[in-house]
């Protein structure tokens, strides 16, 4: 049998210097995904109880708790606590500063985007 002639073999392209994309700070508090979670139910939604975010992020009592907790203590949800009755409601809305800071968000991931696809 007669052999297959070999292709020439082609030199490696020079290696490039990588693309320095410039990204944007994220901010940290909101891009942890379960406070990323609680500013998107509370983007589509008014307000929301203690219990329908429980059950909005399938999570315990004390997930909810503490990143609601610090997403108040940065001025991003406003907690307002009442009773129906003998039972507690803690009921969570979004603040305009809050707002402001997942629009940045926002803006910053589809920068990342645009930057990772080359746009």
């Amino acid at each position: 049998m007669a052999r297959a002639a070999r292709k020439p073999v082609e030199a490696p392209e020079p290696r490039r210097e990588p693309v320095q994309a410039k990204f944007p700070d994220l901010d940290r508090l909101i891009h942890e995904k379960t406070r990323l979670a609680i500013v998107s139910a509370l983007a589509v939604n008014p307000s929301v109880t203690f219990n329908e975010m429980k059950a909005i992020l399938k999570t315990t009592d004390g997930n909810v708790s503490v990143h609601t907790r610090k997403l108040e203590e940065a001025g991003y949800l406003a907690c307002k606590k009442s009773f129906e009755g003998r039972i507690p409601r803690t009921e969570y809305s979004l603040t305009a500063s809050g707002r402001r800071a997942l629009e940045k968000y926002l803006h910053h991931m589809e920068a990342v985007i645009k930057a990772t696809r080359g746009e």
